[in-house]
């Protein structure tokens, strides 16, 4: 079995950031956000931050690490007010440093606190624009180029703001931004990234990245926010402006396979149930002789249910996952590097052995860890291993707000199926057919962006982006002088 990779590396697509906001006078709001946050971890796990507004003055804190090791009683009762907004980060643009922590502060003339999902691909140009201006970045993320177009416009209503801005913008962005007078929410004209409007049972309003931050703290999910509009949350109710109109729509599919919580809505339906039917499609189109259906957890159970469901062969927890190691800040050290993954995850001889064994998952990004897997699979006594993937081979990068930046680190580049399977040592493999993910999600595949599969780049830009570390490269450059 070859040594395994570091712990905080992963095999699948590098989850991006959550954003919860609201507005709810007489409601502890930042606990109310502690808590829609911490629904929300699944989405990035590297920092948390919450920012409240009493009318007056905003008051923010965030820092590095998971939303229950940044915020205890003492800080949350710190944070008070009628509004709040909140963010868990996975970098997509800039590096993993305090300085890019959200909700990111501002004031250069309007205070405004913001939090951001998503990736711009004009970051550079408006850097460097507003650098030459005069305006000064304390960090390295596109989510602090928004910030800044937003408080440097004083005049006029934050609505208006936001309306301005958000023409400037290209790329993929679902946004809050906090201000003295509530929480505005805007999504970006082709809803790369979700964004969900929810209400608490007294009638004020909440806005979330899933539906699941909704179900934690009370609230009813009401409506996905639609692309290009503005959502408003203030002591006026609830206002909406459709400010950008695209020609489509394109919510990332991979929200549908991976990043989203089983449990979330997205266009009409749960996901637990969409990922079993892609287990089900899975096995119509790619059935395989075996004993056990395992799933590689949490990530393939759904759909490894679907495809024990239309197999009827037996399902067991071959691998059990130690739910309580995310990144961890301990190295095992070079004895026990060789068996990190086992950290993560112990498979079980007295299931395994002897039996061959179908192996399901969501995905195969790197194919790192699915090939140590497939070896502890082996070492536990499986006399075949056949991996079977309820996603497309992905083959090209994506900059519209995930971490999947360069083609030469995915394992299906310039390989062909039966290549992939040799390198991490499967008996056989095979994946879903991009038809059958679009059967199982039961909406148009013109509605979505595929291009990690395909290679389409919806936004016009064919996949070109400046780099996830492009805003701290320019940083070290002269200004114009303007």
């Amino acid at each position: 079995m070859p040594d395994a990779e570091p712990l905080s590396d992963r095999e699948g697509p590098r989850d991006e950031c959550g954003v919860f906001g609201v507005f709810a006078p007489g409601h502890d709001v930042a606990r109310f956000t502690y808590f829609g946050l911490f629904a929300l971890q699944h989405r990035g796990q590297e920092s948390a931050g919450i920012a409240t507004c009493d009318g007056g003055n905003i008051t923010a804190m965030r820092d590095c690490g998971l939303v229950s090791r940044v915020f205890d009683e003492e800080k949350l009762s710190a944070l008070y007010g009628e509004a709040a907004i909140g963010h868990v980060r996975y970098s997509t643009t800039g590096g993993n440093a305090w300085e890019n922590t959200q909700p990111i502060w501002r004031d250069d003339g309007r205070e405004v606190a913001l939090a951001h999902n998503g990736n711009l691909t004009n970051a550079v140009e408006l850097y460097a624009e507003l650098r030459d201006d005069g305006v000064r970045f304390h960090g390295s993320s596109d989510s602090e180029i928004i910030a800044a177009l937003l408080s440097r416009q004083v005049d006029g209503s934050l609505e208006d703001a936001v309306a301005a801005t958000m023409q400037r913008l290209r790329g993929a962005y679902s946004t809050v931004a906090l201000t003295e007078q509530g929480v505005v929410a805007f999504r970006d004209p082709n809803g790369v990234r979700p964004l969900a409007l929810g209400q608490l049972s007294d009638g004020h309003w909440l806005v979330a990245s899933e539906s699941c931050a909704f179900d934690i703290v009370g609230a009813r999910f009401i409506r996905e926010v639609a692309p290009g509009e503005m959502i408003s949350l203030s002591a006026k109710g609830l206002e909406v402006r459709q400010v950008v109109r695209s020609p489509r729509s394109s919510l990332c599919v991979f929200e549908h396979i991976y990043f989203s919580r089983p449990d979330s809505r997205l266009e009409g339906r749960v996901l637990q149930q969409v990922r079993g039917r892609m287990g089900e499609i899975l096995w119509r189109e790619s059935p395989v002789d075996g004993d056990l259906v395992i799933s590689v957890p949490d990530s393939g159970n759904a759909a490894a249910a679907g495809f024990a469901k239309a197999s009827r062969i037996p399902r067991d927890d071959g691998l059990i996952k130690n739910r309580y190691v995310a990144r961890t800040f301990i190295e095992p050290g070079q004895e026990l590097r060789r068996h990190g993954l086992k950290m993560k995850f112990n498979p079980i001889p007295e299931i395994i052995g002897g039996r061959r064994v179908i192996v399901v998952d969501d995905s195969i990004v790197r194919g790192n860890t699915t090939r140590q897997i497939v070896g502890m699979l082996r070492d536990a006594g499986a006399e075949e291993v056949h991996l079977r993937i309820s996603a497309p081979p992905i083959r090209h990068p994506c900059h519209y707000g995930v971490d999947m930046s360069t083609r030469e680190e995915m394992v299906a580049h310039r390989r062909t199926i039966a290549e992939i399977a040799d390198h991490v040592g499967a008996d056989s493999l095979a994946y879903l057919s991009l038809d059958g993910v679009y059967e199982a999600i039961g909406t148009r595949p013109d509605d979505h962006c595929d291009a990690c599969f395909t290679g389409r780049y919806p936004l016009g830009d064919d996949g070109a982006a400046d780099g996830k570390f492009a805003l701290e490269e320019i940083a070290t450059l002269p200004t114009s002088g303007r």
